[in-house]
């Protein structure tokens, strides 16, 4: 009996033992145009026993690649496709550059940082302006995301003076006026008020929501006291 310790390494397990095996066997094949169709008929089988592979663009220059390696790159058959080396498959990819750059104040993210300073940076008053009052809202509104609770403007207003360093002033209540926030502005579409206006229909639906809870449990309560007020009544003239 052959025991899978005493055999050889499953290089590609998808295909199983037998694949590997007659690979191996392709390799004996002294005859050229004998190895050639048998390993057109090899192919054949990987195709079959891997129907997702048909899914795939260009699935069988994949299956070429794949007997190429189960074989070890050692395989001698003409292919329609370049062959591959095994340098080729140990290569290991470049290095990423990642960035090194950590955001100063990392409740509010990287975007805003970058908001801050091209607003920072602007000529326009106007832009300025529209850029800050956006800044302000969209600094509202992740404070109350994060802590569930209202924030001040006066703290907003001295957050912000804080991070710029005074060259960014929030003025509470003032409309951005023409001015808009770039479409990379944290928030999707630029429009952090359009957000803010979100949320709190979104609170209003949930206070409606408790409220008609709550009126319903007292609706229910003072069902029940008439039922008792009921069966009270019943069991006293029930006694009689």
């Amino acid at each position: 009996m052959e025991y899978n310790t005493t055999r050889n390494y499953l290089i590609m397990k998808e295909y199983g033992r037998n694949i590997q095996k007659m690979v191996e066997y392709l390799g004996t094949i002294e005859d050229d145009d004998e190895r050639q169709r048998n390993a057109m008929a090899v192919i054949e089988l990987m195709g079959t026993l891997n129907p997702h592979l048909r899914n795939v663009e260009d699935f069988r220059h994949k299956l070429w690649d794949h007997i190429f390696n189960i074989s070890g790159f050692t395989l001698k058959v003409e292919s329609p496709y370049p062959i591959p080396t095994i340098e080729k498959l140990r290569a290991k990819p470049d290095r990423l550059p990642y960035p090194k750059k950590y955001p100063r104040n990392r409740h509010f993210g990287k975007n805003l940082e970058m908001i801050i300073d091209k607003a920072v940076h602007e000529e326009n008053p106007e832009m300025k302006e529209g850029f800050t009052q956006c800044i302000g809202n969209y600094m509202k509104l992740a404070y109350t995301n994060w802590h569930k609770e209202s924030v001040h403007d006066d703290a907003i207003k001295a957050e912000l003076l804080a991070i710029t360093n005074g060259q960014l002033e929030y003025h509470p209540g003032h409309s951005s006026g023409s001015a808009a926030a770039p479409a990379n502005f944290p928030g999707g579409s630029g429009n952090v008020a359009g957000g803010g206006e979100q949320f709190r229909s979104s609170n209003k639906r949930k206070n409606f929501q408790q409220n008609k809870f709550k009126s319903s449990n007292s609706g229910g309560n003072k069902s029940g006291g008439n039922n008792n007020k009921h069966n009270n009544k019943y069991n006293k003239n029930r006694n009689k």
